[in-house]
Formats: structure tokens, C-alpha cells, sequence
């Protein structure tokens, strides 16, 4: 008889049967029915992720193609990405310091200074093109160095010091360029070349495609090995041969259907490279996952033994250093540096991207492909009006309606977070 005054007794251990079927049912927790489950939960408490954006960008196309066939032409689409490049890179910047909370507003400077450093290092001071693009990125990753210096050091919140570094370089970009103002750039170049005339060949452009899917495939499989054996739940391999299958056969037409035009382009390739490799960096390494704690929560993540201020400090050189090299790589497609370069809607659409993408102002939400999807929002946008023979006033209005839409429903998703306890 169980004497009802014993403690509670500890439970048996379990058999090695038990134990084989518990992690039987674990490699199996996230099949391909678990995953489309938990997608399906995620969105419903609030966690969006790419969706929205995905949705956008569809609607836009089918709208843009039924107002004019010509949208989704070959010849156009190539245009739409290379012009896509330059903001788009200084946009993945963007995302890197909206997700620790803070801002720069002075990435449009930036690349112009660093438009104008390359111009007159490269054509003026006759010196080497790779040397000359040194000293504009080396240029960029300074400024963000001295933005960190004043955000952790001196307290100046970020957005007076970029705000006043707004300011400062578009002036070190005039004088730069001096009473004539504009310095071209030779199309003997080979940085000329690389921006407008250089495109993958044909069938490189499939090795590549089958190399990404090779390269998901791998990646994946080996994070869900590593998770299995530290006793964790991962996606199955019937799940990673699915979406690495998806991936290839996507990429795939994608490339099918730029080919019957110009092709991809090497600079639109570099950008596709530069997003994936932050990607890894964001999610598979100490550094990713210190700028997302510092981005939830700054007070925990110091807390936690985090450096703060080291974080922070990377995070505005990277940024600035991305900006540079988006100015020098818009330099290279107008194949000139003028007073007008980072200028305009350079800033703002740099921002919008970032935002539209995915990435909350919030701090702590987001990720590199929102830099590729919100640019290729903007850039649709201007190129579908442009094809209606519309105004800049027309692209302006419905951009800032896509931005606020797209800051209102991460708003919204947030307080569902919060509410479903995942904010």
C-alpha cells in the first residue's frame, strides 16, 4: 500500500525503447506538416516575417503588368534589378542598425562623399581604381566609427550625430568635387564595366542557381544535425530536399527568364551575395545573435555579459561602410560623381526599403532579405510609373503610402506578439 504521507517519488528511469521513440519523434517534429503548422501559428500570433511583403510585391507586379505588358518583359526586369543594386546595398546597412533600435540618417551622404573620393582619387589623382575604392569604403567604415564614438562615448543620440553628419559630408562631398562639380568617370573602367555591360554567361548563371540550392541544402542539413544531437527539435530532410527543391526550380526560371533579355547582371549578383552572407552572419553566428538581443532588449543583453557598446560600434561601421560602397557603385553606373550623387530620394528610399522589407523600427525584428525585397518594391514602383509616363510626384506619394502602411502593420504585429506573449 502507497503510504500517502511519503514524499513524491522519483520517477522511473525511462527504457532505451522509450528513449529511441521520444527522438524518433522529435526528428520528425518538424516535417513538412509541422512546418506549414507552424507557420501557420506563427502568423497568427503576429509574426509575419517575409509575407507581407511578398503579398506587396506581387500585387504591384500584376497591377504594373496589367496597366502595361511591357512591365514584366525580360529587357525590363534586368533593368529593374541592376537600378535596384546601389540603394539596395546601402539599404542592407540600413537593416543592420534598425535592428539594434537606432538610425542613420546620413547614409545618402555618405555614398555621395565616398562617389566623390573614388572620382577624385581614381581620375584626378591618377591613382590605381582598387586603391581608389579603398579609400571610399575605408572612408565610409570611419564615419561609422566616429557615429558610434558619439552614440556610446558622448550619449549623442543617433539620430542628431547622423543627422548632423548629413550635413557635414554633403559639404566634404562639394568641396571635393570642387567649382566644376561633377567629374567623370572613363568606360574604359573596368568598375564602369562591372555596373553596366558585365552580366553572368548562360550557363554559369545555372551553375550558380544550382550551387545556391547545393549550398541551402547543405547549410540546412547540417544545422539540423547539429540540433538533433544537442537533443533539439529540426526540420527533417524530406523538409530541407523540399525547400532546397523550391529554391532551385524558382531561381531557376528567374534565370531562364532574365536570359531571354540581357541576362543577370555581376552587380546584381554581388548584392544577392552580400545579403546572403549577412544573412549568415545575422543568423549563425555570436555576432547575429548579440545584435538581436541588444535590439530586444539593450538592458538584458548587457546584463547577459554582451559587449554593448562593441555591438553597437559594428553596427554603425558596417552601416556607413555599406552606404560607401553603395555610393561608389552608383557612381560606377552613372559613370560620373556629382553634386547630385547620394542626394534626391537616395536617403529616404534607402530607409523605406529597409522598413518595407520587414525590418521593425522597433529594434530586434528583421533580416537581410528585407533589404533585397523592400528595394525591389521601391524600384518597381519607379519603374512601373515611369513606364505610365507619370511624374516623380505620383512615385513619392504611393511610396510613402507603402512605407506607412508597411509601419502600421508592424505595429499592429507587435502588440499581437505581445499579446500572444512572443514580443
Amino acid at each position: 500500500m502507497t503510504d500517502i504521507h511519503s514524499g513524491p517519488q522519483a520517477a522511473p528511469p525511462a527504457s532505451e525503447e522509450a528513449l529511441d521513440r521520444q527522438d524518433e519523434r522529435l526528428r520528425r517534429s518538424v516535417g513538412v506538416r509541422g512546418a506549414v503548422a507552424g507557420a501557420l501559428e506563427r502568423i497568427r500570433s503576429g509574426d509575419l516575417g517575409v509575407v507581407p511583403v511578398v503579398a506587396g510585391l506581387v500585387v504591384i507586379w500584376t497591377v504594373f503588368q496589367v496597366l502595361n505588358p511591357i512591365f514584366l518583359s525580360p529587357a525590363n526586369l534586368v533593368n529593374l534589378a541592376m537600378e535596384s543594386v546601389a540603394v539596395g546595398v546601402i539599404a542592407l546597412g540600413i537593416v543592420a542598425v534598425l535592428l539594434v533600435g537606432q538610425i542613420d540618417l546620413s547614409v545618402g551622404s555618405v555614398s555621395g562623399l565616398a562617389a566623390a573620393i573614388l572620382a577624385v582619387t581614381y581620375v584626378s589623382r591618377h591613382l590605381p581604381v582598387w586603391v581608389a575604392l579603398f579609400a571610399a569604403v575605408a572612408a565610409g567604415c570611419a564615419i561609422g566609427f566616429l557615429y558610434s564614438q558619439m552614440f556610446t562615448r558622448f550619449g549623442v543620440p543617433s539620430f542628431v550625430a547622423t543627422l548632423a553628419g548629413l550635413l557635414g559630408f554633403l559639404g566634404a562631398q562639394l568641396w571635393l568635387l570642387g567649382a566644376a562639380g561633377a567629374i567623370n568617370l572613363p568606360f574604359t573602367s573596368g568598375l564602369v564595366f562591372f555596373a553596366q555591360l558585365a552580366f553572368v554567361p548562360e550557363v554559369l548563371s545555372y551553375v550558380l542557381v544550382l550551387a545556391a540550392a547545393a549550398g541551402l541544402f547543405a547549410s540546412r542539413f547540417l544545422l539540423a544535425r547539429e540540433r538533433r544531437r544537442a537533443g533539439l527539435s529540426a526540420r527533417s530532410t524530406q523538409l530541407i530536399a523540399a525547400e532546397s527543391a523550391a529554391v532551385l526550380v524558382g531561381l531557376g526560371a528567374a534565370v531562364w527568364y532574365l536570359n531571354r533579355g540581357r541576362g543577370v547582371g555581376w552587380m546584381f549578383v554581388l548584392f544577392v551575395a552580400l545579403v546572403v552572407v549577412m544573412h549568415y552572419l545575422l543568423k549563425r553566428t555570436g555576432w547575429g545573435r548579440s545584435v538581436y538581443a541588444v535590439g530586444g532588449n539593450v538592458e538584458a543583453a548587457r546584463r547577459a555579459g554582451i559587449n554593448v557598446n562593441r555591438v553597437y560600434m559594428s553596427v554603425f561601421v558596417l552601416c556607413s561602410g555599406l552606404a560607401a560602397l553603395g555610393g561608389v557603385l552608383a557612381a560606377a553606373r552613372l559613370a560620373a560623381a556629382n553634386q547630385s550623387s547620394g542626394g534626391g530620394d537616395v536617403n529616404l528610399n534607402a530607409i523605406a526599403a529597409a522598413v518595407i522589407g520587414g525590418t521593425s523600427l522597433f529594434g530586434g525584428r528583421g533580416n537581410a532579405f528585407a533589404a533585397l525585397l523592400g528595394i525591389l518594391v521601391i524600384q518597381s514602383i519607379s519603374s512601373g510609373l515611369t513606364l505610365l509616363n507619370l511624374d516623380s510626384s505620383f512615385r513619392f506619394m504611393v511610396t510613402g503610402l507603402v512605407l506607412a502602411l508597411a509601419v502600421a502593420l508592424d505595429s499592429v504585429a507587435r502588440r499581437s506578439r505581445a499579446s500572444h506573449g512572443r514580443a
